[in-house]
């Protein structure tokens, strides 16, 4: 059974810095994808970043690069989001996800987290 699950979430004012991190278990293919995505409320769910498990590769939102940085640690099995300069539009639930390909769009990801919520005061 695949489980993913964020934590790291909270409140930070404007220009501050979060950590998240996703755990992810049970997870079979050899090579995948994993990514955050954030939705805030009345919006559309929005990819952030992805990186692939295997090689290493990493892309980002336009609306986070030079800001976020995406990393994972293969003998934890946990995925990371560091974000720095945050900014109020940032605020969103964060959600993780594992899927076989290297996207950014949520309909080809297989398996969600729960969910972690950012907010960013100004």
């Amino acid at each position: 059974q695949v489980q993913l699950r964020e934590s790291g979430g909270g409140s930070e004012q404007a220009g501050g810095s979060l950590r998240l991190s996703c755990a992810v278990s049970g997870y079979t293919y050899s090579d995948y994808c994993m990514a955050w995505f954030r939705q805030a409320p009345g919006k559309e769910r929005e990819g952030v970043s992805c990186i692939s498990w295997s090689g290493g590769s990493t892309r980002y939102a336009n609306s986070v690069k030079g800001r976020f940085t995406i990393s994972g640690d293969n003998a934890k099995n946990t995925m990371y989001l560091q974000m720095n300069s945050l900014k109020p539009e940032d605020t969103a639930m964060y959600y993780c996800a594992a899927g076989p390909l290297f996207t950014l769009s949520a309909n080809l990801f297989n398996y969600w987290g729960q969910g972690t919520q950012v907010t960013v005061s100004s």
